[in-house]
């Protein structure tokens, strides 16, 4: 029996048929599939790479997780294939790490061709910083926008073991080696220092965005409070520049363009 089985993975698919696997990068897949703007998907958490221990036998994620070097890859290779006129960052993510999102935000920054960020359900923290790289965002109307901001935060088991008997033997090569171990409890000295860098990746967050979007950076401190907004009142604070969907960005890149559009993913 012949069966066909697609799988997506940020922007590389894999086609199955039979007993015989056949991989096609995303360059092949374009040319296939005869699309002229190209998608990368930026789903979950935004991490710099993903462990291998997250992926199965099979070599599929298992964890809900991209990695900013596959975003890069395929932004890049969209920017140099000639038959792409556009790029679309697709975005249903709560955030990541602050490596991540730069790294992200740059090479859609990098690109001469136009690019649109999309977000969909949620474009938080990490992901929208990534999504601010793009010349254009779109978010629905009730897509969850923003939470400019920076968390450490963690949860400790120091007093449950206390109280379980147990006893933590601090044995590092320096006071903060056990920095955030969630089994010690945090000084206040630990805590001022982790403050400090919070500090600093926030005031880098909130630069990055007054300036890739073209906001007074004061206006940004005031947005940088760590709660996100839906679709409609990003749009009146200027954290995106257009409601809609799918079709909507599809008839912008339309205009952009001058060809009908066929996104491939």
């Amino acid at each position: 029996m012949v069966f066909i089985v697609i799988s997506f993975c940020v922007g590389l698919f894999f086609i199955f048929i039979g007993d015989d696997s056949e991989e096609i990068t995303a360059e092949e897949s374009a040319e296939q599939e005869n699309c002229n703007v190209y998608g990368v998907v930026l789903h979950g958490e935004l991490v710099t790479y993903i462990p291998q221990n997250d992926f199965n036998e099979s070599g599929s994620v298992i964890t809900d997780k991209v990695a900013s070097e596959d975003l890069v890859y395929y932004i890049d290779q969209a920017e140099k294939d000639e038959k792409i006129k556009a790029i679309v960052l697709e975005i249903d993510s709560y955030g990541g790490g602050p490596v991540a999102d730069e790294e992200v935000a740059n090479a859609l920054k990098r690109a001469t061709k136009p690019t649109v960020a999309l977000i969909r359900s949620a474009g938080l923290s990490a992901a929208y910083y990534a999504a601010t790289g793009a010349d254009v965002i779109f978010a629905a109307k009730e897509s969850d926008v923003g939470s400019i901001g920076v968390t450490l935060s963690y949860l400790d088991y120091a007093k449950q073991n206390q109280n379980n008997g147990a006893t933590f033997n601090q044995i590092s090569s320096g006071k903060y080696k056990d920095l955030m171990n969630p089994d010690k409890l945090l000084t206040d000295e630990e805590k001022s220092l982790l403050m400090r860098d919070v500090e600093i990746i926030k005031k880098n967050f909130i630069k990055a965005v007054a300036e890739n979007r073209k906001l007074d950076i004061n206006k940004v401190r005031v947005l940088a409070d760590g709660s996100s907004m839906l679709g409609e009142m990003a749009l009146k604070n200027g954290l995106i520049d257009r409601i809609g969907g799918y079709y909507e960005v599809k008839e912008y890149l339309k205009e952009q363009i001058g060809e009908e559009v066929e996104i491939c993913w």
